[in-house]
């Protein structure tokens, strides 16, 4: 019979291979970069939207440009007044401005997009309707014709109660 030797040498435990570890790294790093979305806008302005009967759910998110009018945050009415503003982005402006935003926003898409293109209102349910029709106006002499409201469902707003 033959017999097995114990090695006599404590070794201790065997070291862990660490080549593989920095393409773990950088692929845990592409995933939360493709995931992660980014907040767009800080709004600075409250906005209540009005409740609907019926609505449509936005099927591109990307191919929409949004504009909010409503009043300035308390924090932001003694700089700004308590008077209906219009938001673009992260800075209010005037009407005037609305067709330079237009302009922006078709150049960041393709081509392909740019026929497409929707003009989401986001609109305070207590603001006055003069204001509302002169951004209407600017989005007409902008040639952005595809408007969008946005509402809150009253079915779904009933089904959270």
């Amino acid at each position: 019979m033959s017999k097995f030797k114990r090695s006599t040498s404590k070794t201790g435990a065997g070291k862990i291979n660490t080549a593989s570890l920095p393409d773990i790294v950088f692929m845990l790093l592409f995933f939360f970069m493709t995931v992660t979305v980014m907040k767009e806008v800080d709004l600075k302005i409250q906005v209540t939207v009005p409740e609907a009967t019926q609505g449509k759910n936005l099927e591109k998110k990307s191919l929409a440009s949004f504009i909010y009018i409503g009043k300035p945050l308390p924090n932001l009415q003694a700089t700004f007044g308590s008077e209906p503003k219009i938001q673009l982005n992260d800075a209010f402006k005037e009407v005037d401005d609305i067709q330079d935003f237009i302009a922006q926003e078709r150049e960041t898409l393709d081509e392909s997009d740019q026929a497409k293109m929707l003009v989401s209102l986001k609109i305070d349910q207590s603001t006055r309707m003069q204001i509302v029709t002169e951004v209407k106006l600017a989005l007409r002499r902008a040639n952005a014709l595809k408007i969008m409201y946005a509402n809150r469902n009253v079915d779904q707003i009933r089904r959270l109660d």
